[in-house]
């Protein structure tokens, strides 16, 4: 009788454990359908709210958890999720069938190509040195980056001008930058390319290089006095060098072409750090510019979470 009821016993708790379990994974299943519809919710509810009134761009890889690897299927992605420009560093290193393939697609989305950098060596002493041959050189990669933007239906092209130089007068420096880029705008004049100058900030990313600060690169476009050098305003670059962000924008607003985003600290997506860029989303769409604003951060957070907080960052700070 007792090895009866212990048989018993042991047979209930077999059942017991077998339920526990087959319970457990159809819970765990529950769950991750529930998120699953959740975040496709999230994705269909941002869908809905439409385009940005503003041109932010995206960048390949932004949105790739949601939208695959593939280029054209991010593309079609951002879009969805409203957003009407793209910008893409590293355009003129892609295959010229790639290029045009990114540039058809945009076409019928109705997507604004942004900048893609042109020239940005970070180490050389380019742009201030008085040469013939590096002038030569210059010349013929923005005749390279006139051939890419007109592949991929671009206006803006980045140019950084390198390092300075330790053993020559700033001032030489700057005569010899605006030389450069005046033979440098007079390539990309005839096609209307514009090259967008980036300062970058030299106490978090990028010390050594020779052009910093938003009234600098104001001094030198309109030294170099053409419609093909203009200024990228680099609001994360920006706020760790000068701060200021609206008085300067304002003061050098004729010069400026082209801005890109990132708050501080840690570069990424809008509201994680100290810039109120709703205020400042505002103040450029009331002064009536019509161009690109680049996307130029990281994520804060991982996965699709990650790409769904950076949408809705984006449209809490569209909407004012």
């Amino acid at each position: 009788m007792n090895e009866n009821i212990k048989n018993f016993h042991q047979q209930t708790e077999k059942i017991s454990r077998r339920g526990f379990i087959g319970a457990a994974a159809a819970a765990a299943v529950a769950v991750s359908t529930m998120a699953s519809k959740t975040e496709g919710k999230s994705v269909e509810k941002s869908a809905k709210k439409g385009k940005f009134k503003l041109k932010y761009a995206p960048h390949f890889g932004m949105f790739k958890n949601h939208a695959g690897s593939d280029l054209i299927d991010q593309l079609k992605f951002m879009a969805e999720m409203g957003f009407t420009a793209m910008e893409d560093n590293g355009m003129m290193r892609r295959p010229k069938e790639m290029q045009e393939k990114i540039a058809n697609q945009m076409s019928r989305l109705g997507m604004t190509m942004g900048v893609f950098v042109a020239y940005g060596d970070f180490k050389k002493k380019i742009f201030v040195a008085n040469s013939k041959s590096i002038r030569q050189m210059l010349v013929k990669r923005m005749t390279d980056a006139v051939e890419v933007a007109r592949r991929v239906n671009a206006k803006w092209c980045t140019v950084v001008p390198g390092a300075y130089n330790n053993a020559m007068e700033w001032d030489y420096q700057t005569a010899n930058a605006i030389e450069n880029l005046k033979a440098c705008a007079g390539v990309c004049e005839p096609s209307g390319l514009v090259m967008v100058l980036e300062p970058l900030n030299p106490w978090k990313n990028h010390p050594g290089l020779f052009l910093s600060k938003i009234p600098q690169a104001y001094q030198i476009c309109r030294a170099v006095g053409s419609p093909s050098c203009k200024i990228l305003d680099d609001l994360y670059h920006q706020q760790i060098t000068e701060g200021n962000l609206i008085p300067n924008m304002d003061m050098a607003w004729e010069e400026i072409a082209y801005f890109q985003m990132g708050d501080n600290p840690g570069r990424k997506e809008p509201t994680t750090g100290e810039i109120n860029y709703k205020n400042i989303f505002r103040h450029i769409h009331n002064k009536g510019f019509k161009g690109v604003l680049g996307m130029e951060h990281g994520n804060s957070r991982p996965g699709k979470e990650g790409e769904m907080a950076v949408i809705e960052a984006y449209r809490a700070c569209d909407d004012f």
